[in-house]
C-alpha cells in the first residue's frame, strides 16, 4: 500500500510553489514518462512517478533584466541538490517510508549531471528511469518549463496517474496471490 500519493504531493503548498516556478506541465509529463519507463525497466512505478513529479522542485529562477537567462541557469544551477533536499523533507513529513523517501531523493539528485564535473555517472535503475523521463520531455533552451496548464486539469492528470499506479499494484498483487 502506498503511504503517500501523487495527489497528496501535488496539492501540497510547497510542491505547488516550486512546480509553478519550474513547470507544472513538465513535472506531470515527466511523471507519465517515468510510469511507462518504470514498467519497461522493472522499476517501482510509485517511486519513479514521485521522483519524476518532484525532480525540478529545487529550481531557482535565473533572470537578467527581467528575462529568463538560460545561460546563467546552465552555468550556476544546482537545482537537483536543492530539490533532493526539499523532496526528502516533504516526503518524510507526509509519512513516506524513510527508505523510499531516500531512494526518491537520490533519483532527484541524480536526474541531471549538469551541476557535476565532467564524467559518467553510474545510475541505479530508478535514477536512470527518472533521468530518461526528464530527457523525454525536454525542449531546447528550457522551454519545457513554460508550458501552461490550469490547476483543475493538472489535478485530473495527477489523479489519473495515481489510478494507473494503484492498478499496477493491484495487478501485481493478483499475480502473486494466484
Amino acid at each position: 500500500m502506498r503511504k503517500v500519493t501523487l495527489s497528496q504531493l501535488f496539492q501540497h503548498e510547497l510542491v505547488q510553489k516550486y512546480l509553478n516556478r519550474s513547470g507544472v506541465v513538465h513535472a506531470i509529463s515527466t511523471a507519465y514518462h517515468a510510469f511507462s519507463l518504470a514498467k519497461q525497466h522493472g522499476v517501482n512505478p510509485d517511486l519513479a512517478t514521485k521522483a519524476a513529479l518532484l525532480h525540478d522542485i529545487g529550481h531557482y529562477t535565473w533572470y537578467t533584466d527581467g528575462k529568463w537567462d538560460y545561460a546563467l541557469y546552465k552555468e550556476n544551477d544546482i537545482h537537483a541538490i536543492k530539490g533532493a533536499e526539499r523532496a526528502h523533507k516533504l516526503l518524510i513529513e507526509l509519512g513516506e517510508d524513510p527508505r523510499d523517501a531516500k531512494e526518491i531523493a537520490l533519483a532527484i539528485l541524480l536526474h541531471t549531471d549538469s551541476y557535476l564535473p565532467e564524467g559518467q555517472l553510474q545510475l541505479l535503475p530508478l535514477q536512470q528511469v527518472v533521468a530518461l523521463a526528464d530527457e523525454a520531455d525536454e525542449e531546447p533552451g528550457g522551454l519545457h518549463h513554460y508550458r501552461q496548464l490550469d490547476y483543475s486539469t493538472a489535478c485530473s492528470r495527477i489523479k489519473n496517474l495515481d489510478r494507473w499506479v494503484d492498478a499496477y499494484y493491484a495487478a501485481a498483487n493478483l499475480k502473486h496471490s494466484v
